[in-house]
């Protein structure tokens, strides 16, 4: 059966490039997304966590889609960051997407507030009736406080025809197969966590929205693909090469490694908004450490 929506294998949750201003840098915004789509990318998300999406003013969020729209038109999907805890702001920020004409919008669950199921159910359906984009939801209890379980998740997918996929990032595995069981079969579920990609796709898991992506993303798309055409082994052992380094991207919170790795690379300067900082040298050593090694491999 065709998918609902077809965002690909490989979406890169792009980091957002500072010069020492902590301005955003569009230069190095253009040529990081280029670099992306010639090395795995199937699709772009803009200014999602790992852009540092809540330091940015909604005019920035705006611009660097602009950015990486022109950087890679006709050669790589634009996803565009459209969640907020309040509704009427992600109801905003997805109308002003669809002006933008991006290819989807990635949509939080409400984070801080806490709401119920009924709550989330009515907050995506609002997003919903506002866009004619593609919406995936994105999971992640470990930073919003709150879990979307998967008959509300079934509920939505099944009302709304915009409601393509999620970005499943938690370690329950017997939520993969009940959004499989309950879901309908054209909705996509995408790893949002790249040690968990392999594990998800053995349950019927579309990809992954990387972070690992910007160094790896040929590899990811590698074991992606020999586990689709039946080449297990190979999936398996491409996975436990780069468990080391999936680990290593999360020595301490996201983006702060992957934006020190892109750096030892010459793509971007390392910097952050605050409250964010720059990763200590120590940290530096133990990460460029496990880098090195599979890169030595």
């Amino acid at each position: 059966m065709p998918l609902r929506y077809e965002a690909g294998e490989v979406i890169t949750a792009m980091v957002t490039p500072f010069n020492s201003k902590r301005e955003i840098d569009y230069n190095k915004t253009e040529s990081l997304a280029k670099y992306l789509a010639s090395n795995g990318s199937d699709a772009i998300l803009v200014a999602g966590t790992t852009g540092e999406g809540p330091t940015l003013t909604f005019d920035e969020e705006l611009e660097i889609t602009s950015t990486v729209k022109r950087a890679v038109a006709g050669h790589t999907k634009i996803i565009m960051n459209a969640g907020s805890n309040c509704t009427e702001t992600a109801v905003r920020t997805a109308k002003n997407a669809e002006k933008e004409e991006v290819d989807a919008i990635l949509s939080v669950v409400p984070y801080y507030n806490k709401p119920s199921q009924e709550g989330m159910y009515e907050h995506f359906a609002a997003v919903a009736k506002a866009t004619n984009l593609p919406i995936i939801i994105y999971n992640i209890p470990s930073r919003t406080g709150v879990n979307i379980l998967p008959k509300t998740v079934a509920k939505l997918a099944n009302e709304f025809s915009n409601i393509v996929a999620i970005k499943q990032s938690c370690p329950d595995m017997d939520s993969i197969t009940e959004l499989k069981l309950e879901c309908p079969e054209d909705f996509s579920i995408y790893s949002g966590d790249d040690s968990l990609t392999l594990p998800m796709m053995s349950l019927g898991a579309r990809g992954v929205i990387s972070v690992a992506s910007h160094l790896y993303g040929k590899e990811i798309k590698s074991m992606i693909r020999n586990y689709k055409t039946g080449e297990y082994y190979a999936a398996v052992n491409m996975h436990k090469k780069l468990y080391p380094v999936f680990k290593s991207l999360f020595l301490v919170p996201n983006p702060i490694p992957v934006k020190a790795a892109l750096e030892r690379k010459g793509l971007i300067d390392g910097y952050l908004r605050l409250p964010l900082k720059e990763l200590d040298d120590s940290k530096k050593a133990e990460l460029f450490s496990i880098l090195d090694q599979f890169d030595a491999d």
